[in-house]
């Protein structure tokens, strides 16, 4: 793109800038930060292709003037934690929104999958589960608690080690996307058919509602947080892949901020899901059907909320300031 015509295109959301900095249209500090946001990207573009124009020297300035305008009284930390989960991660959810929608459409053909796989070969779970643990989910499920496999060990060892692990799988998840989001695809899938072949082994021992009050308990926190996570895999891939106008360098950079942003979001979530699974589902058993499903509801409703509902709240809420 000529730098005229790149002028020309983003000009009135400049002037908007220049209104915003000194006071004739007063913004609060969010609105600030978003549109910093904004401009810091115009400005990497302009340092790309017109690294010696005036372009560059007058969005650098319109940047600076913005960044000591955010950050002249200093937010405190646990504000600053509070504005991450609150506005900021929002908002980078409701921009990259559709690549939520790939990892939730892949989720459920994953899973379909591995479930049709369980259904026509009587051999593929114990292919991807392993003979051992196929065996000892049946010694379970004939002494009548086919998901004793979670009350073993202590509570708190559980908690942690279950944790650490679901960690470690969700870091690889969205690490993987560096591939240009191949290797987010092949950990997402080889987990995504893992759960739905198990998931139909236990409806055909005839033990479903069972799996799902001792998995799901956890899981709905568990699963929804890798989802989360192969998203933010994709999105880094896809700044790689497709940098629009951007250099494919500043498009990387970019995508790694907020990709990483979607991914760390997920982290508390992880946690609740292993302190359930560690403390909690070991009880699914003797836990009432009504309270165990109370449990399952809630937490997926929650998470449900944050991700897929929230940030068009928040997004609105913004745009509304604006008008």
């Amino acid at each position: 793109m000529r730098e005229v015509a790149f002028i020309k295109q983003n000009k009135a959301k400049w002037l908007e800038f220049e209104l915003a900095i000194f006071g004739k249209n007063k913004k609060n500090p969010d609105e600030m930060a978003s549109l910093y946001i904004h401009l810091v990207n115009d400005l990497s573009y302009a340092q790309t292709y017109y690294p010696k124009s005036k372009t560059v020297v007058y969005l650098n300035h319109l940047a600076s003037v913005i960044f000591q305008k955010i950050y002249k009284t200093k937010r405190t930390q646990k504000n600053r934690v509070r504005y991450f989960f609150e506005t900021e991660v929002p908002l980078i959810l409701y921009q990259y929104k559709r690549y939520l929608g790939y990892a939730f459409a892949l989720f459920f053909i994953t899973v379909g999958i591995g479930a049709v796989s369980a259904k026509y070969d009587p051999d593929f779970v114990r292919l991807i589960m392993g003979d051992s643990y196929v065996n000892m989910t049946l010694e379970n499920i004939k002494d009548g608690n086919p998901v004793a496999v979670y009350k073993s060990g202590s509570n708190w060892g559980s908690f942690i080690g279950i944790t650490l692990n679901n960690l470690y799988v969700g870091t690889l998840c969205f690490i993987y996307g560096i591939f240009g989001g191949i290797g987010t695809f092949y950990i997402y899938l080889k987990n995504m058919i893992m759960l739905g072949s198990f998931q139909y082994f236990f409806y055909e021992q005839g033990v479903f509602w069972e799996s799902v009050r001792g998995i799901w308990i956890h899981g709905a926190m568990e699963i929804f947080a890798i989802v989360i996570e192969a998203a933010a895999g994709f999105v880094l891939g896809a700044s790689i892949l497709f940098p629009k106008t951007y250099s494919r360098l500043n498009s990387f950079k970019m995508g790694f901020k907020n990709s990483l942003k979607i991914f760390l979001s997920t982290i508390p979530f992880t946690i609740s899901a292993g302190f359930l699974e560690g403390f909690v589902t070991r009880y699914s058993v003797v836990m009432h059907n009504l309270f165990s499903s109370f449990i399952i509801v809630l937490t997926l409703s929650v998470i449900s909320f944050y991700y897929l509902v929230y940030p068009f709240i928040v997004h609105r809420k913004m745009q509304s300031k604006r008008v």
